[in-house]
Parts: structure tokens; C-alpha cells; sequence
């Protein structure tokens, strides 16, 4: 892990701006949604207008008495401005702490009360419909990024505050706290330093070296994932013009990237699973694809193989990464047309050298086998440093000897790479892979868009399916389809809005199985 700490001051993030826009200070940011706090910015920003932006609402904070130190809570409506006020909460020395706009108003007010009285910046809609009133008892001082509301301080009639000198706090303390995608429970909140953020950058910047810094990189990811923070980073200072997306509906995708082809795309893997429609596309939107990314999740081969069918570009590739919001990234493997990714499907590469390391723990005693999985575990100067307000909890996710259980089950290749089969909370008796099982029904099944297999308790395990545009499941190719797998029960067909899903996306497969079972009783 050496490579990661040569040379790491830390990633100060409440600088990163003026730095990419001293560099590249026209380089464009596309945003395909207006920005909350300055929708006169319309969508076509310069790293210049980021960067002052940015410095703005900085002022503002500390006009409304944010100090350093301080636990600012961002939850505001959806949009890249959330990401931009971290980086606002930063430039004052303060600790950004952003939840998700889709967490219930209820988990919410639990994580505030987590946080000992922070600082809630909100916005007048949110205090107005969906958090509940004690939000106020909870927190030192609430602030709205936009619009007015009782007791609160609106940051829009604090404009034209008198900017100040950005405050650099040590790197190796709390820099930005996020939360985990919470599929088995309340989420957790990690903790991050500037050091520990710089060092996550590294790896993704390997998997970027292929690629020139002219790419435009279109990102849609999750605002409040720490891989926003990190990426959008990473590529502002690299000099990578920017495509920010808040919506992921696939005409809506074709039209922007028909306007503005991207060189990457980075995604969550069902978002880029429902843009497997676009390679037929008649506009053509992936063809100039030279890189297609997923963040820290599995993949079906079925996406990897159709995403780069459609590009046009001679050499493009898929950058398999595998990680999660405690460590970032720490294995990779690209994906080219030449080496086909159902043959590999549970394959997620191998550990950064010098910058992670990965191993595999036998449960019981056996050599670890594709029969026998065992626990991965691995070590990166990228680990969060802790759960904010659960730090035994964190220390007991380290084995005796210093290394972070995952909880993965997999195993290693002769050749050294990792194979990823389950989470350890979703492994179903009589099932070697449930992942594998469903990458299998997916590449049977073209007109899937989510399979879930959860267990069925006393029955035999059960798919969830959805269909592109909500077609009903044709039994009679299912039946097909699962001839020679294990025994499954008859399919449960859904809406994919029906399914339970974290802010990145990732359905809750321990929620959905509690709702089945609560439906047959």
C-alpha cells in the first residue's frame, strides 16, 4: 500500500476547485438538471464558475456561523448542488456529512441524533413535507439552500457575504462523513480524512491512464456517495470536460450523450444495465464510448458485452471495480470485445499492486474452492478511519491481524484472480453463487431488467423478476431458461419501482425477502 502514501497530503477538498479551474479554468461541466442554488448558471458551467461557486457558499456558511470542526449535514432535494456544498462545508474547515435524498425523514432524525447536534442544511421543501419537526430539537442550527421556513436560516438571503481565506484543516482528521447503502439495516455512517480520499483516487487513476484527458466523462452517481466526492474530483483536476447527471431514464441519456458524446461513462450497475437499450438506439449515443466504469458492484455479463457492441471507438473497454463505501476500490479487470465477459462473469480482477491487497479466509478449515468459498478480506490506505458513533462496531469488522472483512464469499483463481460469488447475509443453502445464477438468467433472458433471487424460506429460493417495460414474464422461455439450474419456485414478477432500493441504486434483497414473506402470510 506504499504507492498510496507517497507522496498523499491529502485530496483538501475545500481547494479542489480552484485548482482544476487554475489549470483548466474553461473546461466545461455539463449538468442535465439546473443547480438549486444558482439555476441562473443554466447548464453549462466552466470549473472557473464551479470554483466560484463554491468559494460563495462557503462565505455564506460562515456567515451563518459555521466553524471549523463543525458536523454539517447536507439533505436537500436531488442535484449535483449537494456534492458542490460539500465541498462548500470543506472550504470553512467544517465536515461535510451527506445522506441521501430518498432516506425517509424517520432515519433521518435517527442519524442526526447519531451525529450530537450538527449543523442540518436542508432545503424548505424537505423541513415542509417529509422531515419531522424535532429535527430542529436534534440539530445546533438548521439552514435552508433554498426557499424560506420558520427558525431556520435561509442561505439565499445571506448572498454576497464577504468571502473568506479557505480554512485547510489537518488531512489525517474526519473530512467527509457518508453513509452505507444500508441494505441490512440503519445505515452506517463512515468517516473519511483527506488522506484517506486522496489514496482512493489512485487506483481509479490507473484505470484511467488508457484514456486521454480530452474524454469528456459523462457521471451518474449517487450525490451523497462518497465516489462523487472523490470522482468528480479526480476528474476536474485530470482536466476531463464533465457530464453530471441526475437523471438516468434511457431517451433522456440518448438525447444528452447524441448532444455531447462522452469518452467515459461511469455508473451504477443497474443504471447501466437499463442503458443496454441504447446500443440499438437509432442516434447511436455509445458510440464514442472509449471506457464504460461501474462503482464497487457487480455486474451482469450481459451489460459488459452489449455496452461495448455498441461503441464504435477500435479498442473500448469495461472496467470491472470491486469495493464498497469502507474501502473504495480495491480490485479491478477490464472487459474488451476480445475476452468475453459471460465466460468470467464472477471474475472482479485483481488487487492494485502497492495499493491494495486482497486474501481469502477459509470458513471451515478447507482449502478455498469455487465449492468451498471463503471470506474475503483485504487492506488499502483507502479504509475509512471509522462509524461515526459505532467505533467498536467498526473494529470488529477487522480480522485479529489488521485486515477488513468485506462480507463477500469468493475465491481466488490459480491465476490470482478473485471471483466474487455472494454477501455473506445473502448466501442461500443448496446455492453455490446466487450471483452466478442470476448473471446465467440474465443472459437467457434478454427482456430482463432485474432478477432478485431471494430465499423462500421452507420452499425452494425465489426469482424476482422485472421485464422491460413491464411485459409479462413469458413462462414458457423461463421455463426454458432455468432447465439444469437449481430448483427455484415459480418467478414473482414486478415493477422495478416496487423493489426496495438503496440511494445507489442496489436493492435491498433482506427487505425484499421480509416482504414476500409477509405477503404469503
Amino acid at each position: 500500500m506504499f504507492l498510496q502514501r507517497v507522496g498523499n497530503r491529502g485530496i483538501r477538498l475545500g481547494t479542489v476547485f480552484d485548482r482544476a479551474a487554475a489549470r483548466h479554468p474553461a473546461n466545461p461541466v455539463y449538468l442535465d438538471h439546473d443547480l438549486d442554488i444558482a439555476p441562473e448558471l443554466g447548464r453549462r458551467i466552466t470549473l472557473t464558475e464551479v470554483a466560484d461557486l463554491v468559494d460563495d457558499f462557503a462565505a455564506r456558511l460562515w456567515a451563518a456561523d459555521v466553524r471549523p470542526g463543525a458536523r454539517v449535514v447536507i439533505h436537500k432535494a436531488d442535484g449535483f448542488d449537494i456534492s458542490l456544498l460539500a465541498y462548500s462545508v470543506a472550504r470553512v474547515g467544517a465536515v461535510p456529512v451527506l445522506l441521501s435524498p430518498k432516506l425517509d425523514g424517520t432515519t433521518v432524525a435517527r442519524l442526526l441524533g447519531r451525529l450530537s447536534r450538527p449543523t442540518l442544511l436542508t432545503d424548505a421543501a424537505k423541513l415542509e413535507k417529509e422531515l419531522p419537526s424535532e429535527v430542529f430539537e436534534l440539530s445546533e442550527r438548521v439552514l435552508v439552500a433554498t426557499g424560506e421556513f420558520p427558525g431556520a436560516t435561509s442561505l439565499p438571503a445571506l448572498a454576497g457575504a464577504e468571502r473568506i481565506r479557505p480554512v485547510t484543516m489537518p488531512q489525517d482528521q474526519p473530512a467527509l462523513i457518508t453513509h452505507t447503502s444500508g441494505t441490512t439495516g440503519l445505515p452506517k455512517l463512515t468517516v473519511q480524512t483527506g488522506i484517506t480520499i486522496q489514496a482512493r483516487c489512485r487506483p481509479q487513476s490507473v484505470l484511467l491512464a488508457p484514456v486521454g484527458r480530452h474524454e469528456p466523462i459523462a457521471v451518474h452517481v449517487s450525490f451523497v456517495h462518497s465516489r462523487m466526492i472523490s470522482g468528480a474530483a479526480l476528474f476536474a483536476l485530470r482536466g476531463h470536460p464533465m457530464i453530471i447527471m441526475r437523471d438516468d431514464e434511457p431517451e433522456h441519456a440518448a438525447a444528452l450523450f447524441a448532444r455531447i458524446p462522452p469518452g467515459v461513462i461511469e455508473s451504477h450497475p443497474n443504471t447501466l444495465l437499463g442503458w443496454e437499450v441504447l446500443a440499438d438506439h437509432p442516434a447511436q449515443p455509445l458510440a464514442k464510448v472509449r471506457c464504460f466504469s461501474n462503482t464497487f458492484d457487480a455486474i451482469h455479463p450481459r451489460t459488459v458485452d452489449t455496452l461495448l457492441g455498441a461503441s464504435r471507438r477500435s479498442l473500448p473497454f469495461f472496467a470491472q471495480t470491486y469495493g464498497q463505501s469502507e474501502t473504495g476500490a480495491v480490485a479491478a479487470r477490464t472487459y474488451t470485445r476480445y475476452r468475453n465477459a459471460n465466460a468470467e462473469g464472477r471474475c472482479v480482477g485483481r488487487n492494485f499492486p502497492g495499493m491494495t491487497e486482497v486474501r481469502v479466509v477459509s470458513r471451515d478449515g478447507r482449502p478455498v474452492t469455487k465449492d468451498s468459498p471463503g471470506r474475503i478480506e483485504v487492506r488499502t490506505g483507502g479504509q475509512i478511519i471509522g462509524y461515526h458513533g459505532e467505533q467498536e462496531r467498526f473494529d470488529g469488522q477487522f480480522s485479529p491481524d489488521g485486515w477488513w472483512r468485506m462480507g463477500d464469499l469468493g475465491y481466488r483463481t490459480r491465476w490470482g484472480c478473485l471471483h466474487l460469488l455472494d454477501r455473506e447475509v445473502d448466501e442461500i443453502p443448496g446455492i453455490n453463487s446466487t450471483l452466478d445464477l442470476e448473471d446465467k438468467l440474465f443472459t437467457r433472458l434478454p427482456e430482463l431488467l432485474e432478477v432478485i433471487i431471494v430465499p423462500g424460506g421452507d420452499r425452494a429460493p425465489i426469482p424476482v423478476v422485472c421485464t422491460r417495460d413491464d411485459r409479462p414474464l413469458d413462462v414458457d422461455r423461463w421455463n426454458r431458461a432455468v432447465a439444469g439450474l437449481p430448483a427455484l419456485a415459480p418467478p414473482v414478477q414486478r415493477r422495478l419501482d416496487e423493489l426496495p432500493h438503496t440511494a445507489t441504486t442496489k436493492v435491498k434483497r433482506l427487505e425484499l425477502a421480509r416482504e414476500l414473506a409477509a405477503e404469503e402470510a
